[in-house]
């Protein structure tokens, strides 16, 4: 039985609103508005905007740290991440990167985030200290950006290379690199729970990388053109945006497996 969805607010935030991140500790949610170089602070609570943070130019990935309540801003045309309180809505820091920063993630566990930019590097932020700590080399146009705080690995997607790196973040370092015929890379999610991964292609599938082998275990078709990629580590939930048909796709992992299947019939019982 497919769950009733349907829409219960509609928020205005700024101009060309394009990432967001939720931090699940206070039920927040940002918003990168890339037309207005702004960050939208949405209640989860009320639905409303408590509060606009100006940030860089073309602001384009966020990332939030639930430990520390600290979010992270791409600013793609300003070579910069801004590091956003949650306490007070301002901004603590701005750290430079390198060019064109769109893809970013946090790493709780370590306080570390790391940031996809145009320079087929890594930047890697101390949370501690706002700096830059390490430049890891990677492949063609990384565009996105997943960590597994289980594992403290990092998985970069390079949307022009078509593979994934897969960097440790204890030495920094490229522990391996996934190919596996994709059209393309682009986002990127990993699901703590299964050790797995899971990529969009650009074309009609999701990717299915296992975290302990770092090989393609599987394929699922989904909609057209694919990009975003999400992951509900408590239930095992992957989401796909599909944005040639303007859907999403869900998959549903069997019994703490990959999820590998659009059904959902018996995937629900574990």
């Amino acid at each position: 039985m497919t769950a009733a969805i349907r829409v219960t607010a509609t928020i205005p935030v700024g101009r060309a609103p394009l990432g967001v991140a939720a931090n699940p500790r206070t039920d927040t949610i940002y918003v990168a508005s890339t037309g207005s170089s702004s960050v939208s602070v949405i209640s989860g609570r009320t639905n409303t905007v408590m509060a606009r943070v100006r940030v860089g130019r073309v602001p384009a990935g966020v990332a939030a740290n639930p430990r520390t309540d600290a979010i992270y801003v791409a600013n793609e045309r300003s070579g910069t991440v801004s590091v956003i309180s949650g306490r007070t809505n301002t901004v603590l820091a701005t750290v430079r990167v390198g060019r064109f920063p769109v893809g970013v993630a946090a790493d709780p566990r370590t306080n570390t985030t790391y940031v996809a930019t145009d320079s087929k590097r890594v930047p890697v932020i101390s949370g501690r200290t706002n700096t830059v700590l390490a430049r890891v080399r990677v492949g063609f146009f990384p565009e996105a950006v997943a960590a597994d705080p289980r594992t403290n690995t990092i998985y970069v997607t390079n949307s022009r290379g078509k593979k994934i790196s897969v960097i440790s973040g204890r030495t920094n370092t490229v522990l391996a690199t996934v190919h596996g015929g994709f059209q393309a890379a682009f986002g990127v999610a990993a699901d703590t729970r299964t050790n797995t991964i899971y990529v969009a292609d650009g074309g009609d599938e999701t990717w299915v990388i296992s975290g302990r082998t770092n090989t393609v275990v599987a394929k699922v078709r989904v909609g057209s053109e694919p990009a975003g990629v999400a992951a509900d580590t408590r239930t095992s939930t992957i989401y796909v945006t599909n944005i040639g048909d303007n859907t999403v796709s869900v998959l549903v992992s069997c019994r703490g497996r990959a999820a590998a299947s659009r059904s959902t019939a018996r995937c629900r019982k574990r």
